[in-house]
């Protein structure tokens, strides 16, 4: 249940894709009546309705199990409110989204349906939505991701402590006896539940034997097919897993025994076991390579000498000058660009994932080999992409520190985003009503 309800409250936030889309030509009830107030600014219940038909429609895509209609409809209620306090929250600091970057996303999002512009309208449309409500749906997660950018990335910070901390606890979970996988073969002298002490001691003799016919050069395999009780397919062995599926015994006997070598005798209620050490890997939580990019960009920095609007009307006709050939990216950057790669024709060099803003990130992962983005709008101002080519490197010390840093931020901006969200919801006043009699 908690996965279901995990996916569908994340199925409401990423609602505006096009994937996510549903039929929305529902009727329009003919008296619509408030269900909340946020700080004065009403949700109406026919709002409520259409999110929650795009919520399950969503839901139903991924072939998941809706929440029951009560839950569903709370929830959404509540993503709603807390939407609504953001976006009030966005206004009072001076956020403001022009028409350029709406254009720019709904771009985005029909390039990524392989669709037009006026072709995404259309069937927008037909699935009922107009283009002005879904222009101001997109207007509304810009702000709310550039308010984000703002009030919680901006301010998380990971020390060289966090970094050397998260590697300390990685070291102790690399050298858990429990977190490592072991491959153990066992022989068992199976002891009967009744036994008394007599026949226990004679049981325990003859294994004490057979360990030392196996220290003595025997060969494991064979014993355990002669004298073993217990399952004697593939000489015992019990096949390589995680050491916390084996007995806490069999992990305490076996964790200071070279592989190939067997263990002092272990007594379980089953009888007395001979523990083969087969095989043994020590856990690896970090990844030993990636694939880095090495790109080239231009960046215009938007203020109030330069609108975004301009900035992404002049590296669109730059992008077309590249791509008709009539100049190249490297001196169109020189020309161009006001960051401080400028001098080498935009070049920024290799970078692992994780060190450019999501923005820009994620449009350089969509390209190939030499090919220029469209302009990109990232907090920075609006860039345009070149991808040079990929590679696959191992990782060194100093590229294992950064992903290290890269995760714990990761999740610190989850945890910040959370606290966050509740802090502005609990400020907000609201006021729930009851539908109409």
């Amino acid at each position: 249940m908690l996965m279901k309800s995990r996916f569908w409250t994340l199925a409401l936030a990423a609602s505006v894709a096009l994937s996510a889309l549903p039929a929305l030509a529902q009727k329009t009830q003919s008296a619509d009546f408030v269900v909340a107030v946020v700080n004065s600014e009403p949700i109406t219940n026919s709002e409520v309705q259409a999110a929650v038909q795009r919520v399950t429609e969503q839901i139903k895509a991924q072939r998941q199990t809706p929440p029951s209609n009560e839950e569903l409809r709370k929830g959404v209620l509540e993503r709603l409110i807390s939407d609504r306090a953001q976006l009030q929250l966005a206004a009072e600091v001076g956020i403001r989204i022009d028409d350029a970057a709406v254009d720019l996303a709904e771009q985005n999002l029909a390039r990524q349906n392989q669709m037009e512009v006026d072709a995404f309208r259309q069937r927008m449309a037909k699935d009922g939505i107009p283009a002005a409500t879904f222009r101001m749906q997109l207007r509304d997660q810009l702000t709310l991701s550039r308010l984000r950018e703002r009030e919680v990335d901006a301010r998380v910070r990971i020390s060289d402590q966090d970094v050397e901390k998260a590697l300390a606890e990685q070291q102790a979970t690399n050298t858990d006896p429990y977190a490592q996988e072991i491959n153990l073969a066992q022989l068992l002298i199976a002891v009967p539940e009744k036994a008394d002490e007599k026949l226990v001691s004679q049981l325990q003799a003859q294994a004490q034997a057979l360990l030392v016919r196996i220290r003595s050069g025997e060969d494991f395999a064979t014993l355990v097919k002669q004298h073993s009780d217990a399952d004697r397919s593939k000489g015992g062995e019990f096949g390589l897993r995680r050491a916390d599926r084996y007995p806490p015994s069999f992990v305490q006997a076996t964790h200071s025994v070279a592989v190939g070598a067997v263990s002092e005798l272990v007594r379980s209620g089953a009888g007395f076991h001979i523990l083969k050490v087969l095989e043994r890997r020590a856990p690896s939580a970090l990844a030993k390579s990636v694939v880095q990019s090495h790109a080239n960009h231009i960046l215009l920095r938007t203020g109030p000498e330069l609108t975004q609007a301009a900035a992404l009307t002049k590296l669109g006709d730059v992008r077309q000058r590249i791509v008709s050939g009539k100049t190249d990216f490297a001196s169109a950057a020189r020309e161009f660009s006001q960051d401080g790669s400028a001098p080498q024709g935009g070049d920024l060099g290799w970078a692992s994932p994780g060190m450019f803003v999501p923005e820009f990130e994620d449009a350089m992962n969509r390209l190939v080999d030499g090919q220029v983005s469209n302009p990109v709008v990232s907090r920075f101002g609006v860039h345009l992409i070149q991808l040079v080519e990929r590679r696959h490197v191992d990782l060194s010390p100093r590229d294992v520190r950064e992903q290290v840093r890269n995760q714990l931020r990761e999740a610190k901006l989850d945890e910040a985003y959370a606290t966050w969200t509740r802090d502005i919801r609990e400020r907000a006043y609201v006021e729930l009503r009851e539908p109409p009699q």
